[in-house]
């Protein structure tokens, strides 16, 4: 790979004796893990603002069928870049593709909320892809990151932590958008409050933090005079070789790596079926509040904050009843977290006793979803080579993010709502849960 921007640093001598090594070695993984961490939280900042702008928009005229089909191209977009950008990253300094994607994204959620970003539907879709596609690029260098910095045998628990990084940034998306609509009623006039708040003031935090994470992270440990981390744990994966720290070429990555590997393939489909879960109901909620329940602003964003909060001690369950009861096993526990999905998206669809019931069973929908996501994130990076790992998590997250998000939480779900109503959008739900079970039972034998 010829030098750039983007080529990932060259190995350094080692240097310092096993004692100095070891201590610099803990700093910095502790200082890459908090880069990726941050880094990663603040591109929920700029990825789903469009959902918490969709009343506002019907409100104008727009149609939910039509907002619906805008949002899907910014899970279009995602998919396909963090499956094809995961490519890219996988042969570059994850150091600097990391807050490249986060300024770039950030530019253009500030771009959306402009009179040009809203002129029209067509707008509307050229600047969620354009979201979209920035926002895939955040993902695969963290997953370069964690495979380079941290050993096989700890990877789930590490995984479980930085994965938390989803509803950190996401809850924080919700109250940093109430903030920045009080912020922006007070600068400007009211028509225009509500488009400071949900694009240009999260926009502007997030392009702060993207120079925070260009300082903390490093590519490898080897970029830093060390050795690798297989070496320093003496942890090796049973296929681990000299070979497996080269930087592979693209056709080896796609064709050698994930396109040929079929277990992945069945963990992907069932990711699909969890993401439409994940997002029919987290993006639907500020509309579904609004129309059906009718509950105000402000009851809104804390749902929403709420939902992916409760995903934080959901995901760390998640992860210890994986590793204690069933030894890192990952479809079983998917499944034992899917059925209380279920049943709480029954609850929150049915339920006729009120708001208090009705956040509940919606925050219970988060604190559960959010373990089976990281778990198969955790499996991708598992079944190929570190330096394909951003690859094969993509491949999982294009079937996520293309199929689950873009092609049924955003455009099905807006035409069903739309068209034969919230019924049937609740129905479609229960079965994509249904379906995801079904496909891990499948993969458990095998697995």
């Amino acid at each position: 790979m010829k030098n750039g921007f983007l080529t990932p640093p060259a190995p350094k001598p080692q240097k310092g004796d096993r004692k100095q090594i070891d201590a610099d070695y803990k700093k910095l993984r502790i200082q890459v893990f908090f880069g990726i961490f941050i880094g990663y939280a603040a591109y929920y900042l700029v990825r789903k603002n469009f959902s918490l702008a969709m009343p506002y928009l019907i409100e104008l005229g727009f149609t939910k069928s039509d907002l619906g089909m805008a949002y899907a191209f910014n899970g279009v977009a995602y998919g396909l870049s963090k499956f094809l950008m995961g490519g890219i990253s996988d042969r570059s300094n994850a150091k600097r593709f990391l807050p490249l994607g986060l300024l770039l994204a950030s530019v253009a959620t500030m771009l959306a909320g402009t009179n040009i970003g809203l002129y029209n539907i067509t707008s509307m879709c050229i600047f969620q892809f354009l979201i979209g596609w920035f926002g895939g690029m955040g993902w695969p260098p963290c997953g370069r990151v964690m495979t380079h910095w941290f050993s096989i045998r700890e990877r789930g628990t590490k995984m479980a932590f930085w994965n938390l990084a989803h509803n950190i940034g996401g809850g924080m998306l919700g109250q940093i958008v109430k903030w920045g609509i009080l912020l922006g009623a007070s600068l400007f006039v009211p028509a225009y409050a509500w488009r400071f708040g949900v694009f240009f003031f999260p926009a502007c935090i997030a392009m702060m933090i993207a120079l925070i994470a260009l300082l903390l992270i490093h590519d490898n440990p080897q970029s830093k005079g060390f050795p690798s981390i297989e070496e320093h744990k003496n942890d090796y994966p049973p296929n681990y070789s000299a070979d497996s720290e080269k930087i592979l070429t693209t056709k080896e990555i796609f064709f050698k790596y994930v396109l040929n590997n079929r277990l992945l393939w069945f963990v992907a489909v069932a990711n699909a079926f969890v993401y439409f879960v994940r997002y029919g109901v987290l993006d639907w909620a500020p509309v579904y509040f609004t129309e059906v329940k009718g509950y105000s602003q402000e009851a809104i964003s804390n749902a929403y904050s709420l939902y992916e909060w409760a995903g934080i001690p959901g995901t760390l369950l998640c992860g210890w009843v994986s590793d204690k009861f069933f030894h890192g096993k990952r479809a079983m526990t998917t499944i034992l977290f899917m059925l209380p999905v279920m049943l709480s998206i029954l609850v929150y669809w049915l339920n006729p006793y009120g708001m208090t019931v009705d956040i509940i069973a919606f925050v219970s929908i988060g604190f559960f979803i959010y373990g089976p996501v990281m778990l198969i994130g955790v499996h991708a990076l598992d079944l190929a080579p570190k330096n394909a790992a951003g690859t094969s998590a993509g491949l999982t997250g294009f079937f996520g993010y293309f199929v689950g998000t873009s092609l049924l939480a955003n455009f099905v779900m807006g035409i069903v709502v739309e068209r034969l109503g919230w019924n049937n959008g609740f129905i479609l739900l229960v079965i994509s849960c249904l379906l995801a079970i079904a496909l891990m039972a499948f993969t458990r034998k095998r697995e």
